[in-house]
């Protein structure tokens, strides 16, 4: 392995709820981000700064900032895609990171921000900077990474171009979004090791969907590769307004099970994941995609 340990971002607040029909309320937001909390999570993704007409499910991103609980170990983390959104995560007052996101192919990125992909790298790099200026961190993830909705196969030499001049902002990390499911371990084990070749030393994070049932085997492989952050959703939640056919994020009980099993530590405490997935399912009434939840316990705990 490439290292004993990985940094875990919980993004089901966001990503996990923002393709969801019926709308949650901001208190049933805080508690999710309570319990990622208290089951290890110490950066969430806690909402997006986006226009409510297009992501209804988002609205309350004011509302849920004026409610996070008051901590110094935890990060607190906004998605915007645009100057606008980037004023008014900074306005809050509440968070320590904004999440900048660009797309690999014009189309993907005419749809989900209204500009090229060129446009979208230059965007995210200024919302980089406007970060830094308010005193916060600024992150920047290439959408697409692995396959558009809308133009197919992505080339590989154009997201290691777009990572290199991503890093030029001096962001946090570098993330790569495989933002419908379409990736493959060998894809993913080619591309992160490219990625982390170019913008060394900063950190390559990634962010895979299970569309297609291959998100836990590319968990795997790009951490192999050398990825050391790794995003993943409460109950195996989520999927994008923008990308027809996208659905959920790979869940947090299932990554945090499978590295924990390889001997890679995460920090976060597994049967508190399945206890807050028991919670999320009530909420959203309905089971929840997450496989390890459905699992009898392993190994079983013998009482004495």
């Amino acid at each position: 392995m490439s290292a004993p340990a990985i940094s875990f971002v919980e993004v089901g607040p966001r990503d996990g709820l923002q393709n969801e029909k019926a709308i949650v309320s901001t208190a049933d937001k805080l508690e999710l981000i309570r319990r990622s909390i208290a089951a290890g999570a110490r950066r969430i993704e806690v909402t997006s700064f986006v226009n409510p007409k297009r992501v209804p499910q988002m609205a309350d991103a004011e509302d849920v900032c004026a409610g996070l609980p008051q901590t110094g170990d935890v990060s607190f983390i906004g998605l915007v895609l645009n100057a606008k959104g980037a004023e008014r995560a900074i306005a809050t007052g509440r968070l320590h990171e904004l999440g900048a996101v660009c797309v690999s192919t014009d189309g993907f990125a005419i749809a989900n921000q209204g500009q090229t992909s060129d446009e979208s790298v230059v965007a995210a790099k200024a919302i980089v900077a406007m970060a830094k200026d308010a005193g916060l961190k600024g992150q920047a993830t290439i959408g697409a990474s692995f396959g558009c909705p809308f133009e197919g196969e992505v080339s590989e030499d154009r997201v290691v171009a777009m990572a290199a001049a991503l890093a030029e902002a001096e962001p946090i990390e570098v993330a790569l979004a495989d933002t419908i499911g379409v990736a493959d371990p060998a894809h993913v084990s080619r591309l992160v090791r490219r990625v982390v070749e170019a913008v060394s030393p900063l950190p390559v994070r990634v962010h895979f969907h299970n569309t297609r049932g291959t998100g836990i085997a590319n968990v795997w492989a790009a951490v192999e590769a050398g990825a050391s952050v790794v995003d993943a959703a409460l109950g195996g939640l989520g999927g994008c307004p923008f990308a027809p056919g996208a659905a959920g994020n790979v869940s947090s009980e299932d990554v945090v099970y499978m590295l924990h099993r390889a001997g890679v530590e995460t920090g976060m405490d597994l049967a508190l994941l399945i206890e807050a997935n028991r919670w999320l399912s009530g909420v959203m009434a309905r089971e929840l995609p997450s496989m390890v939840a459905k699992a009898p316990p392993f190994p079983k705990i013998v009482q004495e």
